[in-house]
């Protein structure tokens, strides 16, 4: 198995990440009741599923790297996945969903940033159009996520036994 780069290695952690991030929503979806929240999510996994294209698609051009990409991606999924059903249980509501979610999207944003900054150094022009197209909707799932816990807050009693 190839060795990887430290920039291949992002990537691999991004597409990772949206990979996880397709099962979080679909898992998330159905802790919540609010159709506003579900549309939110719906279109989510769809940008999760084109970044995994996308970042898939990217892989595919890096000689003889692709296969260590992939499980390095495949490493990353599992971990976020783990974390997930940790953190979301049997007693898990939408808030809880959406908590982990802003988690989870935070993280997201942290990644793609680095990424595009270790490209400043590479100059790759494919990673360049990724980190691009790619870093202005994680920060809009962190901001929609953080604005779904919100909201789900203020719906709370606060005083309830949980």
């Amino acid at each position: 198995m190839a060795e990887l780069t430290t920039l291949e290695e992002k990537l691999a952690e991004v597409l990772g990440l949206a990979q996880a991030a397709q099962k979080a929503t679909q898992k998330i979806e159905g802790l919540v009741e609010d159709d506003s929240a579900t549309a939110t999510l719906r279109r989510m996994r769809e940008e999760a599923e084109e970044t995994e294209r996308r970042c898939t698609e990217a892989a595919e051009e890096r000689d003889g790297r692709k296969t260590a990409i992939l499980e390095k991606a495949r490493e990353t999924k599992g971990e976020a996945t783990e974390m997930m059903e940790t953190y979301l249980g049997d007693d898990a509501d939408g808030l809880d969903g959406f908590e982990f979610l802003t988690m989870a999207e935070a993280g997201e944003v942290g990644h793609w940033t680095v990424l595009r900054k270790l490209n400043e150094a590479a100059g790759e022009e494919r990673i360049a159009e990724l980190t691009e197209w790619a870093l202005p909707i994680q920060e809009r799932h962190f901001s929609e996520a953080k604005e779904c816990s919100v909201s789900l807050a203020g719906q709370k009693d606060p005083y309830e036994e949980s």
